[in-house]
């Protein structure tokens, strides 16, 4: 159509060769220039602005068709985009799984955020009972103020990482059963979303990480990479979320056995992409393997992903009506097994950086003697990390050694008295 192709990316070019449109979604990155020089460009020529994404320098817009070409040749245009559609990474099946290990070594994830980038979270009893850990929500979508998901996926996710099992009297509890839940929706009822949403999601969370103790970021959706992470739109977003201390822990994707199926933004280098094992069957870790729908490496970079595998056939976590649980399988799953993890480590260690974490990880997991870009590392092993971890120490009033004031007036009272009878006599 026009020689610009070193600029507008080719889902771009064949979106303009086959449609129709009066304008079209697209990504529009910067160069020497921020995201108002874009702004101004993008209104000149006729085009509506979604979002602004400073995070990476750049701007969301629907773009009038016959101006995309004018729109490459200006100067502050690196890189035009297809704003397409990313997806929840989910497959179905019908077998529990159970995940027991969460308040292991005393560990629950208590007053850590995780921030579900999803399709929402329902209320679930599970999540608000006794008490409401969904400390805030935040809608793309449909600009809602309170909770909801009309698709069920990122409930489901929410229940994996931090239900608390109330429903089920401990049953389906998830791995940090005390940890707060931050929803963000960017998918909408059908599953799916723009680029834009969820990059506009990842930047919300970096901007309210310290008012809500966010600390990890879990996303269960992807989309086909953008060519190398260095230009990946999302990943760019993923990166400056783990710049700021956010650990990101991202979806492989359900496009295996085929190798080189890994989404974005699970093909950067700075998250920790997670695969899907089957331990349905496994008596022990030997007999553990790996899902089949679980994408493998290499990315197109190269680099030998999914980085670690977790357990993703037939998960049964929350559903999003009240008191009900369902099934279901896909790395989506696996994820939030590993963002829990995470919320453990950082209640036993506040300050850990989100390299340490990914390095805790990976370096316990255990091997199935598969290739790196189909196992990674192996086998997440929640069991060995927390035998590693110091338990953490509860109070117990009722403890001869635990110390409060009412205890200590009253085991010391008759020394007090004595003490207040010496200093009357002098």
């Amino acid at each position: 159509m026009f020689g610009y192709r070193d600029v507008v990316e080719d889902l771009v070019v064949d979106r303009l060769l086959n449609t129709k449109e009066d304008a079209i979604p697209i990504i529009i990155s910067g160069r020497d220039c921020n995201c108002d020089d874009l702004e101004a460009f993008v209104s000149r020529m006729g085009g509506k602005v979604k979002y602004k994404l400073p995070i990476i320098n750049a701007i969301a817009a629907y773009m009038p068709s016959v101006n995309v070409k004018s729109m490459a040749m200006e100067r502050v245009t690196e890189k035009i985009y297809l704003d397409d559609y990313a997806y929840k990474l989910m497959d179905i099946a019908s077998v529990t799984v159970g995940a027991d290990l969460a308040n292991e070594r005393g560990l629950t994830g208590k007053n850590v955020s995780i921030a579900v980038v999803d399709t929402g979270v329902f209320p679930h009893r599970d999540l608000t009972t006794p008490n409401n850990r969904i400390v805030a929500f935040k809608d793309f979508v449909g600009e809602k103020r309170e909770p909801y998901d009309d698709d069920g996926h990122g409930t489901h996710v929410a229940g994996i990482v931090a239900g608390n099992g109330f429903s089920s009297k401990g049953k389906y509890m998830g791995i940090a059963p005390d940890a707060n839940i931050v929803g963000v929706k960017v998918l909408g009822g059908d599953g799916g979303g723009s680029i834009s949403d969820v990059i506009a999601g990842v930047q919300w969370v970096i901007q309210n990480r310290e008012k809500y103790n966010i600390k990890v970021m879990t996303l269960s959706l992807g989309t086909k990479p953008k060519g190398s992470y260095t230009e990946d739109p999302l990943c760019k977003a993923v990166h400056m979320a783990v710049d700021s201390g956010i650990t990101v822990v991202v979806a492989a994707g359900n496009s295996g056995p085929n190798p080189s199926t890994i989404t974005s933004p699970a093909i950067s280098p700075k998250v920790i992409t997670v695969g899907a094992c089957d331990d349905r069957k496994a008596s022990n870790s030997k007999n553990i393997t790996i899902a089949n729908f679980s994408s493998r490496g290499p990315t197109p970079d190269g680099l030998k992903k999914p980085d670690i595998l977790a357990p993703g056939v037939g998960i049964n976590s929350l559903a999003n009506k009240q008191g009900e649980y369902h099934t279901l399988s896909g790395t989506s799953m696996a994820t939030p097994v590993v963002a829990g993890c995470a919320a453990l480590l950082y209640e036993s260690n506040p300050h850990i950086t989100p390299g340490a974490i990914k390095e805790t990880l990976l370096s316990n997991a255990h091997s199935l003697g598969l290739k790196p870009e189909e196992q990674g590392n192996g086998v997440l092993n929640i069991r060995n990390i927390a035998n590693k971890i110091e338990p953490v120490k509860k109070p117990n009033p009722s403890h001869p050694n635990s110390f409060s004031s009412g205890s200590f007036l009253s085991d010391n009272l008759f020394i007090i008295l004595l003490i207040v009878i010496i200093i009357l006599l002098l």
